[in-house]
């Protein structure tokens, strides 16, 4: 009779209360749980395997399966899917008119150059087409190659995981045969927030953040080049992140919400970072000071989009000067893989989204790592202030962060955590007060590889060094060589030279050039690499 009682009022309830309602200029659902008996408050982020993730104030995801909700919210999902779904799949039918159109093309190009091929045979002296025919056929092969379409099918996982191995410290990652991912807790080897001034968002603070495991960030290992490349605008991916850098720091949009330059509007702090309303830190430019400080070099990548296209500095991964950019902010490089470039102006890093993404109704990119926001409040960017400083503080869990108020010193926010309890102390120069707030527990970047010893120098040995026919190597100290998903040979301007799948004993270089190689085996999540000479 309780249950029966509880189902009746549930469903009067969803007639009565599945509605939008306004928070803080955000239009949220009032969703009816009715196999839970209870009331979920958010937005739609999407339909995936029958469940419907729902998006909360607080910026949480909760998700249901979609037969515990009420019939009305699950019309209006299926609804919202297929808004979600049509608005993405508008570029791919135009790929697919575009193919079409190159086909035509192609066939009528190969048409008429054979019927050319063949009148000048016709015509031309017997005794002189064994000369010209060389001539027709590079000809033919030349304008031919003008309609190879330049799309990339599957990325290398391990190319892409040596852009964030010299930050192994702080950014774990893995693989499946769809996605790289990303682990990390968002906070950057360098200083944060300084130089933030009168429009910026002061009153945000750096919270580590825990985009691991299921949370943390992917980017598509199976690029597709979009028909119509998405730009990065005041109208599309103003919500969440657009790149990941290879330290594991988001990189969102160098647009606001409200379709100002955050950077020439003064709200970016030195490394173009700042903290968003739910004390996440993330950059809205490239960067590219990664390679100024030293952190990584110039042959890598400083971030990869959520496109899955690699992002560069002002140079190229050969070193050279950086080639002319298109339209979307980059090129085809050398290799005939498109990727972006950094750079001082606008659009610093992505004008287009070359890659195919799905955009969901909130204008952010899916799937999409989530910040887990502590504090409830509407903080506003302060008039007149400028961040100083801000510092870990001396029991390594938390930050202080001081500021100036219209010149005046003596302000700052002072906040750690124990637990799920994190202590925030405002401070003015007429006092400090205290507000307490209940959060997430901390985590820690998992280590996804295998244990450190395995991968010192004495466990993995290649030999003979220098090597003239063949190079063996040899796995030691009970790793298994099951383990080794790849062995590649690079060459010191990072290009493929070799590559086999798992293990092998020995691999041939007898047809090497002579110089410096690198081989790099690839275990599961962890890259080893070394140098090699051939003689």
């Amino acid at each position: 009779m309780k249950n029966t009682l509880l189902i009746l009022i549930s469903l009067i309830c969803t007639s009565v209360f599945s509605h939008t309602i306004h928070y803080d200029k955000v239009v949220l659902r009032h969703w009816a749980i009715t196999k839970e008996h209870k009331f979920v408050d958010g937005t739609f982020y999407m339909l995936k395997d029958g469940n419907v993730y729902i998006e909360d104030a607080s910026e949480n995801i909760v998700h249901f399966p979609i037969h515990y909700l009420s019939k009305e919210d699950q019309t209006f999902a299926l609804k919202k899917a297929d808004s979600v779904k049509n608005l993405n799949t508008i570029s791919q039918s135009k790929t697919h008119e575009n193919q079409s159109l190159f086909d035509f093309k192609f066939w009528v190009v190969l048409f008429s150059l054979l019927v050319f091929s063949y009148f000048i045979y016709s015509v031309a002296d017997k005794q002189k087409v064994s000369y010209l025919f060389p001539i027709l056929l590079v000809g033919i092969i030349a304008a031919l190659y003008g309609f190879t379409k330049k799309a990339l099918t599957t990325t290398d996982p391990v190319f892409v995981n040596s852009a964030f191995v010299p930050f192994a410290s702080n950014v774990s990652t893995s693989w499946d045969n769809t996605y790289f991912y990303v682990n990390s807790k968002g906070i950057p080897n360098h200083t944060m927030m300084v130089g933030i001034s009168n429009n910026g968002w002061q009153q945000q603070v750096p919270i580590p953040q825990c985009y691991i495991g299921t949370n943390a960030w992917s980017i598509p290992l199976n690029p597709v080049i979009a028909a119509s490349p998405v730009p990065v605008s005041a109208s599309h991916f103003l919500k969440g992140a657009i790149a990941i850098a290879a330290n594991g720091v988001a990189i969102f949009n160098y647009h606001t919400n409200t379709g100002v330059d955050s950077f020439l509007d003064g709200q970016l702090d030195t490394y173009g970072g700042h903290c968003g309303r739910g004390d996440d830190y993330h950059y809205h430019t490239a960067p590219m000071h990664l390679y100024s400080l030293g952190q990584t070099t110039t042959n890598l990548p400083c971030a990869f989009a959520l496109d899955g296209f690699a992002v560069y500095g002002s140079l190229e991964p050969d070193g050279t000067a950086m080639a002319a950019l298109d339209t979307n902010h980059g090129h085809y490089g050398a290799n005939g893989v498109y990727h972006y470039h950094g750079t001082a102006t606008a659009p610093y890093m992505i004008g287009n989204m070359v890659g195919q993404v799905t955009e969901d109704t909130n204008l952010q990119i899916v799937p999409q790592a989530q910040s887990h926001p502590v504090r409830n409040e509407n903080w506003t960017p302060l008039g007149g202030a400028l961040i100083t400083s801000c510092t870990l503080n001396n029991t390594n869990n938390g930050y202080n962060l001081t500021y100036t108020l219209n010149g005046l010193a003596g302000y700052a926010t002072n906040f750690s955590w124990v637990g799920t309890v994190y202590t925030f102390n405002y401070v003015t120069p007429t006092g400090t007060t205290t507000q307490n707030y209940i959060g997430f527990a901390q985590c820690t970047v998992p280590n996804l590889g295998i244990p450190e010893i395995a991968l010192s120098d004495t466990n993995i040995v290649i030999y003979p060094n220098p090597a003239t026919d063949v190079l063996n190597i040899q796995v030691k100290n009970g790793i298994p060589t099951s383990d080794i998903q790849s062995i590649a040979i690079y060459g010191t301007k990072g290009e493929l030279i070799s590559k086999t799948s798992n293990y092998k004993p020995t691999i041939d270089v007898k047809n090497l050039s002579k110089g410096n190689y690198f081989v790099k085996i690839q275990f599961l999540n962890y890259l080893v690499t070394k140098k090699v000479l051939v003689k």
